[in-house]
């Protein structure tokens, strides 16, 4: 991962399955069935464990009037920002930097009153950060819901509330050496042609790189499940996600397996444990591989190794559903503790919201913003972003239930076994069960 505003769905395997750990304490303590999270706020147990655990340091508040917490470059970027709005109002504002456990830090000082008023962070977190009462609702206008991108509101909705200001977007996306491969694929079968082409005319070592690692990245792999009909929980009729339709196990995530076994290294030897986050990246700007399954947040060491790339939507099975990444939202949440909670709402519901802050976060960054005309705007000049957004508002949101973190290990270690060569329907299906035990 090359920024720290994307750290939370960057990579989304290796970041759920961190946070799933301090989760996986909380669920553990608050007897959390497969029920949703309830918004009222986490047992005191859930909240003990919460406190009990945070790792790295986080910053004195301070003296000033209204404290932002947030991290990595986007800190600079949003301190500007900061300081016109404090003009404005009259007050003092300050950005600080938590370098690590953002997340879990701030849990942790909200619940002793010691925390910031606002928080930037990834939009799987609300499910958690509800369960422990941690933020409040922010209101999101009509106008401001009709300029933001679809994907961006739906993913900070939970229990039919929005709970956070979407500030921009990021999903999967497919990138390709265009001296290897030229075209933009159609669909699956038709990069795995192309991929092969080029690794039988020798001018490539591999096909694809596609994250599977030795203990799995159902992250990675979800673009594939999806295309094969394989879901995580239902939908109710509402939207929201019915914990109790478990869908690892059924019919869909069975046919993906089946998928996932003809890649693996009993089939093509597409998908193989020695592709992981560490190498993925690296391997594909050595020019060893046509494909490369990755987010916009690789496009820098990309373009720094003089790769002549193309970036499309990862395609899908032929005859099957549209592959579907998973699409992830920065946004910026009220804590529900802060000490001016006024101004914090007003922040997040004004400046957060602004067409300049989010372009001041896309040039820290560059991840697709969450304002649709700001990405038409920025499209002009960089194509790219256009490509990302539009992937990512094609994608289905990262479900932000605190349950989650029973799902992303079992998923993985399944995939990554069905690629090695296990049966897929058999290990699956163990997979389900082995996260149905866990929801109960």
């Amino acid at each position: 991962m090359r920024t720290a505003l994307t750290r939370p769905l960057v990579r989304k395997a290796r970041l759920s399955l961190t946070t799933a750990a301090a989760v996986s304490l909380m669920l553990l303590a608050s007897g959390c069935s497969g029920g949703q999270a309830p918004a009222g706020g986490a047992s005191g147990a859930a909240s003990e464990s919460a406190a009990a655990a945070p790792t790295g340091e986080a910053p004195a508040r301070g003296d000033a009037d209204l404290v932002i917490w947030a991290n990595g470059p986007v800190v600079q970027a949003l301190q500007p920002i900061a300081d016109k709005f404090g003009e404005e109002n009259g007050i003092t504002v300050e950005v600080q930097t938590v370098a690590t456990e953002l997340q879990t830090n701030f849990v942790t000082a909200n619940a002793s009153g010691n925390g910031p008023d606002i928080v930037m962070g990834a939009h799987d977190w609300i499910g958690n950060l509800v369960q422990n009462g941690a933020i409040d609702p922010v209101q999101i206008t009509a106008e401001q819901k009709a300029d933001l991108l679809p994907v961006a509101t739906d993913a900070v909705t939970y229990n039919g509330q929005t709970y956070g200001m979407p500030a921009s977007v990021e999903s999967l996306v497919l990138i390709r050496n265009k001296a290897l491969a030229p075209e933009a694929p159609a669909s699956f079968e038709e990069l795995l042609t192309a991929g092969n082409a080029a690794v039988a005319a020798g001018t490539a070592e591999r096909a694809l790189n596609l994250q599977v690692g030795p203990k799995g990245d159902a992250y990675f792999m979800q673009p594939l499940y999806s295309s094969a009909g394989g879901y995580l929980f239902g939908k109710k009729a509402d939207g929201s996600f019915d914990t109790a339709d478990l869908g690892v196990g059924k019919e869909g995530s069975i046919a993906a397996a089946q998928k996932i076994a003809e890649l693996g290294e009993k089939g093509s030897k597409v998908l193989s444990s020695s592709v992981s986050a560490d190498n993925s990246i690296a391997l594909f700007n050595q020019g060893k591989t046509a494909f490369m399954v990755n987010g916009p947040w690789a496009l820098g060491d990309v373009k720094k190794a003089g790769i002549d790339y193309g970036l499309s939507a990862v395609p899908g099975f032929a005859g099957m559903q549209p592959a579907q990444p998973f699409t992830g939202v920065q946004s910026f949440y009220v804590a529900s503790k802060g000490k001016n909670k006024s101004f914090a709402e007003t922040f997040v519901q004004t400046a957060a919201s602004q067409k300049e802050t989010q372009r001041a976060l896309y040039e820290a960054v560059r991840i697709p913003p969450a304002i649709a005309s700001l990405v038409e705007e920025v499209a002009q000049t960089d194509p790219d972003t256009k490509i990302a957004a539009d992937a990512a508002a094609a994608g289905i949101p990262m479900p932000s239930l605190p349950q989650m973190a029973a799902v992303w290990a079992p998923l993985g270690q399944a995939e990554a076994a069905i690629a090695g060569g296990a049966d897929p329907a058999a290990t699956m299906e163990q997979a389900g069960q082995t996260i149905a035990g866990a929801l109960k």
